[in-house]
């Protein structure tokens, strides 16, 4: 009886947790099908086209350029879920947070939230892009392995935000 028990209670547990598992692997796809659909399609035609017909210059495409010299202007929409992500990586690292959990969703939180809120169009998307993939990528790899040497690298992803981003 006892064992039939501690048998149903382990069956419990890891389908809770096969759940959990699939709910972050459902947002994840979710936050990569809004990123992919809610932005300018038009300008990724475009992105496409100039990949296609320049592809010795692939690697140099996929590097974040300034505006002739000057930061891109990201619209306030959109600039206000970003700076609520680096307050919170900022706030974690002052706080000398532990919960690496917690502020995994809320980066995920606020991505999903920037991501269906798109707004921008041009060369100024399509550079934010080149920030957003990878930043994307890294809180997915954070969630699931929540470790510090990732943490490091979100800061360092705010870092090259802010060199290329106003």
């Amino acid at each position: 009886m006892l064992i039939s028990l501690s048998i149903r209670r382990n069956k419990l547990i890891l389908i809770k947790k096969l759940q959990e598992m699939l709910k972050i692997k459902i947002a994840f796809l979710a936050t990569v099908v809004l990123l992919l659909f809610s932005c300018n399609t038009k300008s990724k035609e475009e992105k496409t086209t100039e990949i296609k017909t320049e592809e010795h210059q692939h690697s140099e495409s996929e590097t974040i350029q300034l505006n002739n010299g000057e930061k891109w202007k990201v619209d306030d929409n959109m600039m206000l879920h970003i700076r609520n992500m680096e307050k919170d990586v900022v706030h974690f690292d002052q706080e000398k947070g532990t919960n690496y959990s917690l502020l995994a969703n809320k980066l995920k939180t606020n991505i999903d939230i920037l991501t269906s809120n798109c707004t921008m169009k041009g060369q100024a998307h399509d550079e934010l892009h080149k920030w957003l993939v990878p930043y994307i990528e890294l809180v997915d790899s954070f969630s699931k392995e929540k470790s510090a040497n990732q943490f490091t690298e979100i800061q360092n992803s705010f870092l090259t935000f802010n060199q290329y981003f106003k």
